[in-house]
């Protein structure tokens, strides 16, 4: 199948009528069997995730698993010896949930208890990874989890599942404790729900107050297993190496391509920035910022693609800025080089394996048919209000013609 492709159909001729909207379709050979409009720039919204996945999984490799560090000194009383105190060196694992963080405090309990420890004097936080504060251009100041910020230290996404009771709030997840800065963040949010009613909120814009949630999450874990524990105010920066009991690097049970999978399912945001972030830091040098996340793309998109450095326009790793440029063209070149992963991608529709990109106005959808034992890339792309589920019908219809 090499030759150009025609199409009719409802879908195809709505496609025809939008401006500005590009559309390309490739076989595994690299012939455009369908090109149209394929050089103009647009808005590519969350399809932007597809090239956080490529660099990530280019660089890392599908089998790497993100770590955090937890150390343990000796308390500054030298007769308390079954005192100790935990700085945890925070590195951006963008898939700390309740069930990890409890495989964490599980351990640290058990190696403290080993070692005749009972308590932890106070657990402090260790960043030089990435900037404090952090804002990634695109997000907005809602509720929804989709805008919560990113940070190097996060517990559950920066984001709690809470439920309106008789009395009060609690979690409504049994993995995850409910937390004194929990309540906080829920009665700074000023949510109103019915008794019994649940709803998933990101934990807010105050960068310290996300810190302190996760803290406050492993505090609970911990006593849960016996060990008592308290959160210090400043950073341990004045440890003495000498006075360490032992040292666990925690890897994450998620290794990168099953992070990379409901990233793309569900359009995770703050998975994308978390991810990129840990990018910039590795091949910049930490703290990472917005701008090191903008620096990584221009500079890695070039050099892979041979795009010109002002043509790379990137300002976040999820695609909620409407800053963000690509073309259909380049777009495609990106699904050639994300083939050996393209199985990460969910299937949209039968036999359409796609990422796809929503805003305000943008309607976007990158990926591949399957068809007759071949993946054939293609790339839909509109900067003009479409009608709910037509990319995903358009598609469908594209690869039901398909000879």
């Amino acid at each position: 199948m090499s030759q150009p492709l025609e199409f009719s159909g409802k879908s195809f001729a709505l496609y025809q009528t939008l401006h500005p909207a590009a559309l390309l379709i490739a076989n595994e050979q690299g012939h455009l069997l369908y090109a149209d409009n394929i050089e103009q720039a647009l808005v590519p919204a969350s399809t932007t995730k597809l090239i956080t996945a490529l660099l990530a999984l280019q660089h890392w490799g599908a089998e790497h698993h993100f770590h955090t560090d937890f150390t343990v000194y000796s308390c500054t009383e030298v007769q308390a010896i079954n005192c100790a105190r935990l700085e945890i060196g925070a590195f951006g694992d963008p898939f700390l949930v309740s069930e990890e963080w409890a495989i964490i405090a599980e351990y640290l309990a058990a190696q403290l208890k080993a070692q005749g420890i009972t308590q932890i004097q106070s657990i402090h936080l260790a960043n030089q990874w990435f900037d404090e504060p952090l804002n990634m251009p695109g997000a907005e100041r809602s509720l929804n989890p989709y805008d919560a910020i990113n940070g190097a230290l996060v517990a559950n996404f920066n984001s709690i599942n809470v439920r309106k009771t008789l009395t009060g709030w609690e979690s409504a997840e049994p993995q995850t404790p409910w937390t004194r800065s929990a309540q906080t963040i829920v009665e700074n949010a000023g949510l109103s729900l019915k008794i019994a009613q649940e709803e998933r909120i990101n934990t807010g814009q105050n960068y310290r107050l996300n810190q302190q949630y996760a803290l406050e999450l492993l505090q609970t874990l911990l006593q849960q297993n016996g060990i008592a524990a308290q959160i210090g105010e400043q950073p341990l920066s004045s440890a003495n190496p000498q006075s360490m009991r032992f040292r666990y690097r925690h890897f994450n049970r998620r290794n990168l391509a099953e992070m990379i999978r409901p990233m793309l399912k569900y359009s995770t945001n703050f998975i994308a920035n978390q991810i990129a972030l840990n990018l910039a830091a590795e091949i910049y040098g930490a703290p990472a910022s917005a701008q090191s996340v903008q620096k990584l793309y221009q500079q890695k998109l070039a050099q892979q693609f041979a795009w010109q450095e002002d043509e790379v326009r990137f300002f976040d790793a999820a695609g909620l800025s409407r800053d963000n440029r690509i073309n259909a063209r380049q777009l495609y070149q990106v699904l050639q080089a994300f083939a050996p992963w393209r199985e990460l991608l969910p299937e949209v529709e039968e036999g359409v394996f796609a990422k796809s990109g929503s805003l305000l106005g943008v309607s976007t959808l990158a990926g591949y048919f399957k068809h007759q034992q071949q993946w054939l890339p293609f790339v839909f792309m509109s900067n003009q209000k479409v009608p709910y589920r037509f990319r995903n019908q358009l598609a469908k219809s594209l690869k039901a013609q398909l000879p």
